[in-house]
């Protein structure tokens, strides 16, 4: 039996996790040989430390958003200069590397799936120390490629599109053949089959990401009296919007807390006629597989906003501005038959630029390593 180790961070929920699942999934559903574990590293190493951490993050992103955004880009998105580079360093040896080797003995895996830049970074400083030999594989889960991640150390790389690819192989020199172009693996039950009820007015699916963040209710403040449309909005875990929505009591405007089931998902997927939603990659991911039609509502700082950037540039959705009419905005690509059409054009387009399956390139690693674990040094 091989032993796949899965490393996403954070416990809060999130699309490194969901990228984890989604694989984990489709391997333990199709293969018998191949087992799978998550790990998240920050809480392996120090469980109060992730707290910390995790809510700092959350309070920057809410209070600080442009300060965030200038960090993200000037010490994660951005090349780093040589200090940096002796800063990450110091970081990455405070017990990081010390503790990956020690989870890698006690579960013994067969090859190693980074959903995160950070467990990726601290594989490729042991890879380059030549600390262990095993392959580690990187799946991207944004537009992007930050500055964080593990690069030619790293064994294969799993991207969105031929530009990231690109980027790979001009920043690192890694071979092309150790990049797959597979799209940000989403959850394989994922499905749009037709809903048997009858719809009056075109559904819109309004969402906020698993934390209900964004601009949601200042584009549903517009059309909280009057609307051609009827909403159903995700509000994840921001109990706030439910409970406001909740007591507008408006029949165009359906709010739902948050959802943990896939057949509700897509139950609400074959209604919709459009999503609203924040460029979060999972979130797109599914939209374009599902061919549905994606409208930007607003972006949180960081990853969020260079998401935005390279789905904008794509042409692989509509960004809504706020001094325009919301509905109005929907309205334009909505009923312009042609409009509609381009645009989910674009979208199935690259859908079928992908090359491989991502979980079956992760079960032919597994399976085809024999590779010796780690090396004491």
């Amino acid at each position: 039996m091989k032993k796949v180790l899965f490393l996403p961070l954070f416990q809060m929920p999130s699309g490194h996790h969901q990228v984890a699942d989604a694989l984990m999934y489709e391997i333990e559903k199709t293969t018998e040989n191949v087992t799978c574990k998550k790990v998240d590293f920050l809480s392996y190493w120090n469980k109060h430390i992730e707290k910390v951490v995790e809510s700092s993050y959350l309070k920057m992103i809410h209070a600080f958003p442009n300060m965030y955004d200038w960090v993200y880009r000037n010490f994660m998105y951005n090349q780093f200069t040589n200090k940096q580079v002796s800063l990450l360093n110091r970081i990455y040896s405070l017990r990081f590397e010390e503790k990956m080797l020690q989870l890698i003995q006690e579960e013994q895996p067969d090859s190693i799936v980074c959903t995160h830049c950070f467990p990726s970074a601290i594989l490729s400083r042991l890879k380059q120390r030549k600390a262990i030999n095993i392959p580690v594989v990187n799946v991207y889960t944004d537009f992007f490629i930050n500055s964080i991640w593990g690069g030619a150390e790293i064994d294969y790389h799993l991207v969105n599109d031929m530009q990231m690819k690109q980027e790979l192989i001009q920043r690192f020199s890694i071979p092309a053949s150790h990049i797959f172009i597979t799209g940000i693996p989403v959850n394989g039950k994922i499905g749009r089959e037709c809903s048997s009820s009858k719809k009056m007015k075109k559904q819109i699916l309004v969402a906020g990401g698993s934390i209900g963040l964004g601009k949601m209710n200042d584009y549903l403040q517009q059309i909280k009296h009057s609307s051609n449309y009827h909403y159903t909005v995700l509000c994840g875990k921001n109990e706030k919007l439910y409970e406001e929505l909740k007591r507008w009591n408006i029949p165009h405007i359906e709010p739902k807390a948050f959802i943990s089931s896939r057949e509700e998902m897509n139950e609400l997927y074959a209604r919709a006629d459009a999503l609203v939603t924040k460029p979060g990659g999972i979130t797109i991911s599914e939209a374009l597989k599902l061919g549905l039609p994606i409208f930007i509502h607003s972006s949180l700082p960081g990853q969020e906003r260079i998401n935005l950037k390279r789905i904008i540039d794509k042409g692989l959705a509509v960004l809504l501005h706020e001094d325009q009419g919301f509905e109005e905005q929907l309205s334009i690509v909505l009923e312009d038959k042609w409009k509609r059409r381009s645009l989910i054009k674009r979208m199935e387009d690259m859908v079928n630029k992908r090359e491989k399956i991502a979980y079956e390139i992760i079960v032919d690693i597994a399976v085809k390593t024999s590779f010796l674990h780690v090396r004491h040094i």
